[in-house]
C-alpha cells in the first residue's frame, strides 16, 4: 500500500481490514482533494472557486436504511422502533468485510478529525474517516474539527467511519433493508455507510452516536439546535425543524455564532460538535442569507445544483436534482462565528421555534420548566399541503427532541437531562411561533420576521422580564401582555380571529394531535411532564 500525506507514523488501516488498498491519502489538503475530484471527474467548480458534486442516487439522508447492531452494548440501552433498527453484530461483520474488500486496488481518503469543541477532552470524540470519494472526505474536513500538525502526529481515533459510496450491499445475504446502509456499531466504535453518497448520512451518524455516548457516559446533553452568544456571554440556544426559522434566526450580527446545528450543554459550557456549516441553499440569496451566500467560496462544497446555462454561475433556484441542495463550508468561514466554538456558563434563553399553521399558538410565550420537557419532547411544527388546487389545511408533524432520526436513547431521557440542567441554570425557555396569525393558512397571515425578531431580542434583552402576563386556556402557555416594537393586539392569537369559536375549535383540534402523540411517550414520561400536556376546552 502507498501512504501519502501527513499522518500518525505509528496509524495503519490494515487492523481494520483495508489490505491491499492502492494508495492511502492521509489528511490531504482540502485544495489537494478539489485537485482530485475534478481529476476524477467528480467535480467542477463554481466561479466562486467553490466544488460543485453530485451525490448521486441520493440526495437526502434515508432514515429507513439506518441501523444500530445490536449487541450488549446497545440491547438494554437503545430505545428499539421505526428510528432505531437493530442490526445483527456477524452481518455487520460481513459487511465491512465485504466493503473492505470492495475498497482493495482502490485509492482511498483517510482525514483524522474531532467531532467536539469542549475546552474538556472528557467530551472529545476522536474520529478516522476513510472515504471513496475525495469529496466526501473534504466534507469531513469541512464538518468536524481540525486537529493542527503536532495533534496529527500523534492522534489515536476512539470512532472509526468508513463510507463506500460505490459497494452495494445484498438485501438478501447482507441484512439490510436495500443496496444502501449507514450502520453504527457502538461495541466496535464504528460506523458503515455504503451505497449513499450523500454527506449528510456522515455527518448525522456522527451526531447519532453522539447522542448515545454523551447521555450514558456524561453528564452533557447534546442537543439539536443552533446556539450564539452575547458580548457579555449570554448563551442562546435555538431548537425547531425545517422551515421554522433556526438558521435565520440564530444569525444575528450583535451576537456571534457558536454553530449553526449540533451542540451540547455540559454543567461547564455549550459547546458546538462540529467545525463547520452544512446549510440549505435552495432559493438562496444574498438578502436572505448573507452569512451564508458570501461562505460560498474556495473550500465550499456545493451539492446537487445546477448553473445558469453556458456559465459557471450557480442557478439556487434550480431544483431540477432536488429541493435539498446543500453546501458545507468550515464555521470560520462565517465571519460572525466564535472562534472556539464554544462558551463558558449556561444558556441564559431557550428558544423552541415552531411554525404552526394553524395560528392556534401565541407568537411568544414563556415556558416553565414541565413545559418545556413537554414542547421539547413533542418537537411540533406544521407544514402546509399545498399539493393538490383547494388544499390549504396544515398538516402537523413532530420530532421528539426536534430530531427524532438521530436520537439512539428513548426521548425521555433527553427531556429529564433538559429538566435537570434548566432547574439548575434558571434559564428562561421561549416557544416562538414563526407561522400564522388571524387564522390558519389560508385565512390568516404570516406572522412578520421583523416582530418574531424584535421578541426574541426582546427576550434576550430582559424586555420581558417585568411585563403582565396571561395564560392561554388550551395550552397553559404564559403569554406577555406587551412586547416592544410588537403589536399588542397579536400577542394573544385568539385575539386576532374574527370567529372565536372558530380559534377555540382550532386550538382544541391541535391539543389532540399534541395528545395523541405523546402517547407513545406517556410510559416513560415522568407525572410532572403528562401534567403540562394541553388541555382541550369544552365547546358548547
Amino acid at each position: 500500500m502507498q501512504e501519502v500525506g501527513l499522518k500518525n507514523p505509528a496509524a495503519t488501516l490494515d487492523p481494520l481490514g483495508l489490505k491491499g488498498i492502492k494508495t492511502a491519502y492521509w489528511n490531504l489538503l482540502p485544495e489537494e482533494l478539489v485537485e482530485h475530484s475534478i481529476r476524477k471527474n467528480m467535480g467542477q467548480l463554481a466561479d466562486s472557486g467553490a466544488l460543485v458534486i453530485h451525490t448521486g442516487e441520493f440526495t437526502g439522508r434515508s432514515p429507513e436504511d439506518r441501523f444500530i447492531v445490536e449487541d450488549s452494548n446497545t440491547r438494554g440501552k437503545v430505545h428499539w422502533g421505526k428510528v432505531n433498527k437493530p442490526f445483527d453484530p456477524k452481518k455487520f461483520d460481513q459487511l465491512w468485510r465485504k466493503a473492505c474488500s470492495y475498497l482493495r486496488k482502490k485509492e482511498v481518503y483517510v482525514r483524522d478529525v474531532k467531532a467536539n469543541a469542549s475546552a474538556d477532552p472528557l467530551y472529545h470524540l476522536r474520529l478516522r474517516v476513510i472515504t471513496e470519494f475525495p469529496w466526501s472526505n473534504q466534507f469531513a474536513y469541512n464538518m468536524f474539527r481540525r486537529p493542527g500538525k503536532e495533534e496529527l502526529l500523534q492522534f489515536d481515533p476512539s470512532w472509526t467511519v468508513l463510507c463506500a459510496p460505490g459497494f452495494k450491499a445484498d438485501p438478501a445475504v447482507d441484512g439490510t433493508r436495500q443496496h444502501n446502509f449507514a450502520i453504527i456499531n457502538v461495541k466496535k466504535k464504528r460506523l458503515l455507510i455504503g451505497g449513499t453518497g450523500y454527506t449528510g448520512e456522515i455527518k448525522k451518524g456522527i451526531f447519532s452516536v453522539i447522542n448515545f455516548v454523551l447521555p450514558t457516559k456524561t453528564d452533557a446533553l447534546p442537543m439539536h439546535c443552533s446556539a450564539n452568544v452575547g458580548h457579555n456571554g449570554d448563551i442562546a440556544l435555538f431548537f425547531g425543524l425545517s422551515g421554522t426559522g433556526k438558521t435565520t434566526l440564530s444569525a444575528d450580527p450583535n451576537r456571534p455564532l457558536i454553530g449553526d446545528d449540533e451542540h451540547a450543554w455540559s454543567d461547564a459550557e455549550v459547546f458546538n460538535f462540529e467545525g463547520g456549516c452544512y446549510a440549505k441553499c435552495i432559493d438562496l440569496t444574498e438578502e436572505k442569507e448573507p452569512d451564508i451566500f458570501r461562505a460560498i467560496r474556495q473550500g465550499a462544497i456545493l451539492e446537487n445544483i445546477a448553473f445558469l446555462e453556458g456559465t459557471r454561475e450557480v442557478n439556487y433556484a434550480d431544483r431540477s436534482i432536488t429541493e435539498n441542495t446543500r453546501v458545507s463550508y468550515p464555521i470560520h468561514f462565517i465571519s460572525n462565528a466564535v472562534p472556539t466554538s464554544n462558551a463558558q456558563g449556561h444558556p441564559k434563553n431557550i428558544f423552541f421555534l415552531t411554525c404552526d399553521a394553524f395560528g392556534v399558538l401565541p407568537p411568544i410565550s414563556r415556558l416553565t420548566p414541565e413545559q418545556a420537557m413537554y414542547h421539547f419532547v413533542s418537537g411540533y411544527t406544521a407544514k402546509v399541503a399545498g399539493t393538490e388546487v383547494g388544499v390549504t389545511d396544515p398538516k402537523t408533524t413532530f420530532s421528539a427532541c426536534f430530531g427524532a432520526p438521530f436520537l439512539p436513547l428513548h426521548p425521555t431521557k433527553y427531556a429529564d437531562m433538559l429538566g435537570k440542567k434548566l432547574r439548575k441554570s434558571k434559564a428562561n425557555v421561549w416557544l416562538i411561533n414563526t407561522g400564522w396569525s388571524g387564522g390558519s393558512y389560508g385565512v390568516g397571515s404570516r406572522i412578520k420576521l421583523a416582530y418574531t425578531r424584535a421578541m426574541i431580542t426582546a427576550a434576550l434583552n430582559g424586555d420581558l422580564e417585568h411585563v403582565e402576563f396571561s395564560q392561554h386556556k388550551v395550552f397553559g402557555l404564559s403569554m406577555p401582555k406587551s412586547c416592544p416594537n410588537v403589536p399588542d393586539e397579536i400577542l394573544s392569537p385568539r385575539n386576532t380571529w374574527k370567529d372565536k369559536h372558530a380559534y377555540d375549535a382550532k386550538a382544541n383540534q391541535l391539543a389532540n394531535e399534541f395528545i395523541k402523540n405523546f402517547e407513545k411517550f406517556a410510559d416513560e414520561a415522568k407525572p410532572e411532564i403528562l401534567a403540562a400536556a394541553p388541555r382541550p376546552l369544552e365547546l358548547a
